[in-house]
């Protein structure tokens, strides 16, 4: 479920169309995804170590103005049986801090599985690539990726109805 206001699908009534950035935020880091233009491909762009609130918005900020950044997700993440906790909460808190920093319209989407579905991709990799995954990378922006590839799915059926 998109959950928050914002466009729907990142674009600007009229305007170019701009990317997506997905983020699966964290206390010690923050996975980010971006999509292409047209907002069908999710891929992972990386990882940003958390530092501080001022430094991590400043960072995003210029992420958003070097890739072309029109709107934004943030993966909401909720218990198994639907209730927000504590995450969710610091979640909800940085989105909406971004909203209003940023000047972007920011949602939220339920990112339940998201990090053991990005498991299991890399898990189903070849041995010699799932190793050198592990090795060089947390799972972050590949569950930034997860929860981008939903979103944009979410949003389309939401279009084309």
């Amino acid at each position: 479920m998109v959950l928050a206001s914002g466009s729907l699908d990142g674009q600007s009534r009229g305007g170019p169309r701009r990317a997506i950035l997905a983020i699966d935020y964290g206390r010690r880091r923050i996975g980010l995804a971006l999509s292409d233009e047209s907002g069908l491909i999710a891929r992972p762009l990386g990882v940003l170590p958390r530092t501080n609130r001022r430094r991590d918005v400043v960072r995003l900020r210029e992420l958003c103005r070097d890739h072309a950044v029109g709107s934004i997700v943030v993966g909401w993440p909720i218990h198994l049986d639907g209730t927000p906790g504590t995450m969710a909460a610091e979640a909800a808190r940085f989105a909406d801090r971004l909203r209003k920093q940023l000047g972007l319209p920011v949602d939220l989407l339920d990112e339940r599985l998201s990090s053991w579905e990005a498991e299991q991709v890399i898990s189903a990799s070849r041995p010699s690539k799932r190793a050198s995954l592990r090795k060089n990378k947390t799972l972050d922006d590949l569950a930034a990726a997860v929860i981008l590839r939903d979103y944009l799915s979410r949003t389309a059926r939401g279009t084309r109805g």
